[in-house]
């Protein structure tokens, strides 16, 4: 066990150094220097040599690069050349309404998933049909345009929602649903999938055979079971769902780490895009190491090296 916890802390680290590594020097090389961006209209060579040198950009890139990554290694996420202030400020200001939008989007599309998946599993075929035609347009249609459609529909027309703003429950409804169909859409196939698999199986029959209510059989003995080949998908949409709350935020009008970092792109504010990213890239991490453990506790039979 505490060789496997190592190997998986050495994985996440691999990771998030190459996610830092390839951001950074995928903005190096975008057209445009920093130092004319930072100096907009005035074009003065001298306010631009001045700039160039405040924050280091005459040195060599891989200089540059090696200067980042001592002073994450010492805990400074650094200065944003923008908006002249420490990033961890920059990035502490606009972490919350990110993470409340994606907490929520997570919680709508396991709800939504879980009831269409135990709603129609083993059900008429023609039921789940139209179900899993419903779940492939929400997997197939962009998440911004389905955020359009509800705006229009729920906040110009009806009125029920704010337009724009990140204030109150109101305001998190329409982004949160808007973000959460397109997962809750792919795991509620995966998770049919494997109910009807898994209510095939022997102790299924063994429990219905004991006069447990079907409702009971599903929700409480087929679903535990089911939940495992969904884990695996844990990771990959808790990420989708961070990356999509960049568009989304935009959208909807939400102050956040999506404003931030497009921003950021914009202006080539390397330090502060870098430490988006790395957030990003250490939530997958975690998720991923929470999913392994969640694995243990779903199913007692890997808990055993041998599998047993």
């Amino acid at each position: 066990m505490l060789w496997q916890g190592l190997r998986r802390a050495g994985a996440g680290a691999v990771v998030l150094w190459a996610a830092v590594t390839g951001t950074f020097f995928a903005l190096v090389a975008l057209p445009g220097r920093v130092e004319d961006i930072l100096a907009g209209d005035q074009a003065d060579p001298a306010l631009q040599q001045a700039i160039a040198e405040q924050w280091g950009l005459n040195d060599p890139v891989g200089v540059q690069y090696l200067r980042f990554l001592g002073r994450l290694a010492g805990g400074d996420l650094g200065m944003s050349y923008v908006l002249r202030q420490p990033v961890a400020d920059v990035i502490g200001d606009n972490l919350w309404p990110t993470v409340e939008l994606a907490l929520a989007a997570a919680a709508v599309a396991v709800v939504l998933a879980i009831l269409a998946a135990v709603a129609t599993s083993g059900r008429r075929r023609a039921l789940r049909g139209v179900v899993s035609t419903v779940e492939l347009i929400f997997a197939s249609v962009p998440a911004y345009w389905v955020g359009i459609l509800l705006l229009m529909a729920f906040s110009f027309r009806l009125h029920w929602f704010p337009v724009a703003g990140g204030e109150g429950l109101n305001a998190l409804v329409l982004p949160a649903i808007t973000l959460a169909l397109a997962p809750a859409a792919v795991l509620s196939q995966v998770l049919r999938e494997a109910l009807e698999h898994t209510l095939d199986a022997t102790f299924i029959v063994t429990v219905r055979a004991r006069g447990v209510t079907e409702t009971r059989v599903r929700l409480r003995h087929a679903l535990k079971h089911a939940l495992v080949p969904v884990m695996s998908l844990a990771g990959t949409w808790i990420g989708s769902l961070l990356g999509g709350a960049v568009i989304i935020e935009q959208i909807f009008g939400r102050p956040g780490l999506g404003s931030v970092a497009l921003t950021a792109v914009d202006n080539k504010d390397i330090p502060v895009v870098l430490v988006v990213v790395l957030f990003v890239t250490l939530v997958y991490v975690l998720v991923s190491t929470l999913v392994d453990i969640g694995y243990l506790l779903v199913d007692p039979r890997l808990r055993s090296d041998d599998g047993r």
